[in-house]
């Protein structure tokens, strides 16, 4: 919070009113579903109705509470436009990417011309980026608890078996290892499917060969794992073999490019050169990374063109891939932290290709 506070100042703001979730959570450690926080230089006011009277007290620290009995985003605009006018911004930063068009037009009805109302750059989602040490501690467990769904994955992973059974399965494996949810839709994509970069698990039984691509990641204490394995239902081809091993030899390539003062476009080139060598760069299409944190995407995104500059605390994913259209596809991704020297793998898993 003081560091925001230090941004606005720097940035000329007299307030930013805070409507992301995530980054309300970020700021005072409120985990709710409804609450707008405003947050000027010297204060900051949090919002919400009735529902997280209590909720709101046992978590937010930092911040002055207003329970309402409206909706906390026109509760706030009011408070703004009345009660706190003498005391509150008339420069108002907003987070224009969370907020709609038709909020933004009600804000500025409620306001009036005494409040000039201006998007503000992402303060807190840089703030974000790097790390401190109990994030860093609560993203290690939530790595080393998702990397043991692996293991569940490869006992349900059988011919005829489903993919949305497999997934059924890891899931239920987190929950009773204290996650509080899983990150995303587990993706279980086998055979021709493991072509599909988001093939979130379906009905589709596992076939008696081919590729299948397992993603999968958790939320414990408020923060997110994610990780993939790719595993061999059968007897691979040596053509299969290949695509695997280019594969890990482009991730293991960007990981070794990970460290403080290069460029994320640098990580990304090291992956694409590896693929573009064996013949299979057009197949790789997406990014190489993100990353991770009280959202599963954050900042920075890992990939060609992006300039940001790796700093020690930074957490990513490395995730190349390779999809052959009507064939199949290969994707090993890692969660790493930026260190001083160059990067640590938070949940190291084998991975050579595991046939079953």
């Amino acid at each position: 919070m003081q560091r925001l506070q230090s941004a606005l100042r720097e940035k000329r703001l007299d307030g930013l009113l805070v409507t992301s979730l995530p980054n309300i959570h970020y700021l005072c450690g409120f985990t709710g579903s409804a609450a707008v926080l405003v947050v000027s230089p010297e204060s900051c006011y949090f919002f919400t109705d009735g529902r997280y009277t209590q909720q709101a007290h046992e978590e937010v620290h930092g911040a002055r509470i207003k329970v309402a009995r409206k909706a906390a985003f026109q509760a706030a605009g009011e408070w703004l436009a009345t009660a706190g006018q003498k005391r509150t911004p008339k420069k108002l930063g907003v987070e224009g990417e969370h907020l709609s068009l038709a909020e933004g037009a009600r804000l500025r009805k409620v306001l009036g011309p005494a409040f000039r109302v201006q998007q503000a750059s992402a303060l807190i989602e840089r703030q974000r980026m790097v790390k401190d040490r109990e994030e860093i501690a609560r993203l290690r467990q939530a790595a080393l608890l998702g990397a043991r769904l692996f293991d569940t994955a490869l006992k349900a992973i059988r011919p005829g078996v489903s993919e949305a059974e497999v997934a059924a399965e890891m899931e239920y494996a987190a929950r009773r290892a204290g996650a509080e949810a899983m990150a995303f839709e587990t993706i279980i994509a086998a055979g021709e499917r493991s072509a599909l970069p988001h093939g979130r698990a379906s009905t589709a039984a596992i076939p008696a060969r081919g590729f299948v691509v397992c993603d999968f990641g958790v939320i414990l204490a408020g923060y997110c794992s994610d990780m993939t394995r790719t595993v061999y239902v059968g007897h691979p081809s040596a053509d299969e073999r290949d695509t695997y091993e280019a594969v890990r030899v482009a991730q293991q390539a960007a990981i070794e490019a990970v460290r403080p003062g290069r460029s994320v476009d640098a990580v990304d080139r090291a992956a694409r050169n590896v693929l573009k060598k064996k013949g299979l760069a057009r197949y790789f299409t997406h990014s190489t990374g993100h990353g991770v944190g009280l959202e599963i995407h954050e900042a920075p995104r890992v990939a060609s063109g992006q300039n940001e500059i790796l700093q020690p605390g930074m957490v990513i994913t490395i995730e190349p891939g390779v999809y052959l259209p009507g064939r199949g596809g290969v994707r090993i991704e890692d969660l790493v932290i930026v260190t001083e020297q160059g990067c640590e793998v938070l949940a190291p898993v084998r991975k050579e290709l595991r046939t079953i």
